[in-house]
């Protein structure tokens, strides 16, 4: 990973989980390390919800987003990179906003045993949708990216 150049102070980094369903989007910081889930953006044939994920932009003005990259439990890449580097590549385009890449293996099946643990301790009251496994998964992807890039 290249040298991160420092702000004075905390920054706001947006994950995202690229499905062609569905995209999860989380929001954390570079202070704390830490990520909520903010929403699942819809994915269809002409692509992604542009105007959902700009306004997911405008309102939490991140310094840098990051985008899961699919690989295979042995390490080589999956079907789904190709689509998620595109989108990666379209939504810098489209932001302005550096975007970088972090390794998605397993994050659905994390986010769903969370939140499953979650409804089973009370503190969730619903089913757990696909949707919430996304966004939940785009958490996952945050947490990972910071333990790799805040030391």
């Amino acid at each position: 990973m290249p040298e991160r150049r420092r702000s004075a102070g905390p920054q706001i980094v947006l994950g995202f989980d690229f499905g062609r369903r569905r995209i999860g989007v989380a929001s954390g910081d570079t202070l704390t390390g830490g990520s909520h889930a903010l929403d699942t953006v819809a994915c269809g044939a002409a692509g992604p919800d542009w105007a959902h994920i700009d306004r997911l932009i405008s309102q939490w003005k991140p310094a840098l987003n990051v985008v899961g990259l699919p690989y295979n439990a042995d390490g080589t890449e999956s079907k789904m990179a190709d689509g998620a580097r595109r989108f990666a590549w379209e939504l810098g385009d489209r932001s302005g906003i550096p975007v970088e890449f972090v390794d998605e293996r397993y994050t659905s099946l994390e986010s769903y045993a969370r939140l499953k643990d979650a409804r089973a301790t009370g503190a969730r009251k619903r089913r757990v949708a696909k949707s919430d496994i996304d966004a939940s998964a785009a958490c996952v992807i945050l947490e990972r990216w910071f333990a790799l890039a805040i030391r």
